[in-house]
């Protein structure tokens, strides 16, 4: 007489299975084929890889590339303070030379206005290299340059 299946109704003999539902996992009859990767086809995996590992290249060669922005960007920040620097000197040499008090004020007020001015021209210079910079380096990353 045959064991009957605990939990089950029918009389179907105990076992493993295997006889019932085909050759078990990774089998033939498996949704997920004989490398146990949805399709059967391994290419999945493979494409998978592929794409990781060119999207590290994508990111090795934008951190190079961030690299020589950064210098780049530390070299205009560097040639921005000597301008300023120069023209700071130059004129308290005028102040130094001003015959009277008046002459430094108008001197100082001067220099103010064109310092301003300065000012606001190196920030947009600095924000559109960082923004260059920024757009290239997600163009680097995702592959769209």
């Amino acid at each position: 007489m045959a064991e009957e299946n605990p939990g089950n109704s029918t009389s179907e003999p105990a076992g493993d299975g295997a006889a019932t539902t085909g050759a078990g996992i990774g089998g033939a009859d498996n949704a997920f084929g004989g490398d146990g990767m949805p399709g059967g086809s391994g290419d999945a995996a493979g494409g998978m890889a592929e794409g990781l590992r060119a999207a590290g290249e994508r990111m090795r060669a934008a951190g190079g590339q961030i690299a020589g922005q950064g210098s780049e960007l530390g070299l205009r920040m560097l040639d921005q303070a000597e301008t300023n620097t120069r023209e700071a000197f130059r004129m308290m040499r005028a102040a130094a030379q001003a015959h009277d008090m008046t002459e430094v004020m108008r001197l100082q007020s001067e220099y103010l206005r064109e310092q301003s001015t300065r000012s606001v021209a190196q920030a947009r210079e600095i924000g559109e290299l960082i923004a260059s910079f920024g757009r290239a380096t997600i163009g680097q990353m995702t592959g769209k340059s």
